[in-house]
């Protein structure tokens, strides 16, 4: 069965399961044939509330597609939160003017090339680590109460690496970026997550829970990836502790990178104009983790997998691509989203296949042709991250406008990739 959105969005549903899906794309050929088999699978979830969402920008991913959201009544699934637990966006506003680090030449090119370039040479980026332990309030905190995490053994060589990982970019679709608004003034955006933190977690608890899932004799097929774990199990009650700890960690290893790009931003501009250089508008938000929330007159565990939060009036930020465009947007708190919006513009390729589709050549005139500053160390593989690899942002955003407005558009005029 499918109904017709409303005349003010784009949303459709369809219901062929215990379940509706609701989309928030034109029409169901938009959707790939594997994401749309995702969505259908926890459509039959026993243990749902509402409905499927699958947000604009959504692509398959493991177990649960990118962009999609749901509602569990009483179980966490660690593949609907993802392996970069709490990975997420942040973001500053300067009063830099844009034509002022453009026209202002130094040593190593103009201001932008000079900031791009030493971004990179002091930031980690890729599999990089630092080569000794940084500091790191969230996993001080951890230590002081190991009783929490005492139970996982395995896991607990986590807490003494991020001491090597905070503070550092990682690689695939992580980044960070200068951009000019619409005043053409200059904002930082980053991405980045809980690095290989968030990984050990969800697939440690991954498998725990699809051993209990066979003890139980679970009707949720092994198949599907979907594996759960009640939040009132030993189990539930480890993944959730991990899983806070994992968002606590990632979120601070934004406010770090944000912190060093910080820095050099000062130290060039400060060295080479007499402008004065003020932050607002600070943002610092995640889009993979599942939170105890109230929708529909039930606490439900919402799970938002490559999606952001958007509650009315709350002020998040939905990244392109690298040479695009991104916004910084208000929720409109739409109770049918469970107040959730896109994350990004969410892949068109998959990384195999815009290697396949597009040169490096290719994206490296595009992004001149633009006057976008790239910095990355190895530039073999950087076709998986060529904008033509992403949705149209722009139709992303024309899809949930019942969603999110915007508040600011920016375009990329320098980018820092792993």
């Amino acid at each position: 069965m499918v109904s017709a959105g409303r005349e003010r969005d784009r949303m459709f549903a369809i219901q062929r399961g215990c379940y509706p899906i609701k989309i928030w794309l034109e029409k169901e050929q938009d959707l790939e044939e594997s994401c749309l088999e995702q969505a259908l699978h926890l459509a039959q979830l026993p243990f749902l509330h509402k409905w499927v969402c699958l947000m604009p920008d959504t692509y398959t991913g493991m177990g649960m597609p990118i962009g999609g959201v749901i509602a569990a009544k009483g179980v966490v699934i660690p593949n609907a939160v993802g392996v970069d637990i709490g990975c997420g966006m942040a973001y500053v506003k300067t009063s830099i003017p844009v034509k002022a680090l453009k026209e202002t030449m130094t040593g190593s090119g103009n201001l932008v090339q000079g900031i791009v370039g030493d971004i990179l040479r002091n930031i980690p980026v890729g599999f990089a680590h630092h080569k000794t332990p940084m500091p790191c309030y969230t996993l001080d905190r951890a230590m002081e109460e190991l009783s929490l995490y005492e139970a996982d053994s395995e896991l607990l060589g986590q807490l003494e690496a991020g001491y090597f990982q905070v503070g550092t970019l990682g690689g695939g679709n992580h980044f960070i970026e200068l951009q000019e608004d619409e005043e053409g003034f200059l904002s930082v955006m980053l991405h980045s997550g809980s690095r290989h933190f968030g990984k050990s977690v969800c697939d440690y608890f991954h498998q725990k829970a699809r051993e209990q899932n066979c003890r139980w004799y679970s009707q949720v097929p092994d198949e599907y990836r979907l594996a759960f774990l009640p939040v009132d199990t030993p189990e539930g009650r480890q993944y959730l502790n991990w899983m806070n700890l994992s968002m606590d960690f990632a979120r601070e290893n934004r406010e770090k990178l944000m912190l060093a790009v910080k820095a050099v931003l000062e130290k060039w501009i400060g060295r080479y104009t007499d402008l004065e250089l003020k932050y607002e508008e600070e943002i610092n938000c995640h889009h993979n983790y599942a939170a105890l929330e109230n929708h529909f007159g039930e606490n439900v565990w919402v799970h938002r997998k490559g999606a952001v939060r958007a509650r009315k009036g709350e002020l998040t930020v939905i990244p392109g691509a690298m040479g695009s465009y991104s916004y910084v947007v208000r929720g409109l708190g739409n109770s049918e989203s469970f107040c959730t919006s896109s994350h990004g513009a969410g892949r068109a390729y998959s990384r195999r296949g815009a290697m396949e589709a597009f040169s490096c050549e290719e994206v490296m005139v595009d992004l001149k042709n633009q006057g976008v500053i790239l910095g990355k160390k190895n530039k073999k593989d950087v076709a998986e991250e060529s904008r033509f690899a992403y949705k149209d942002i722009d139709r992303v955003m024309e899809n949930q406008k019942d969603l999110v407005e915007p508040v600011r558009r920016l375009r990329t005029i320098g980018v820092v990739k792993g």
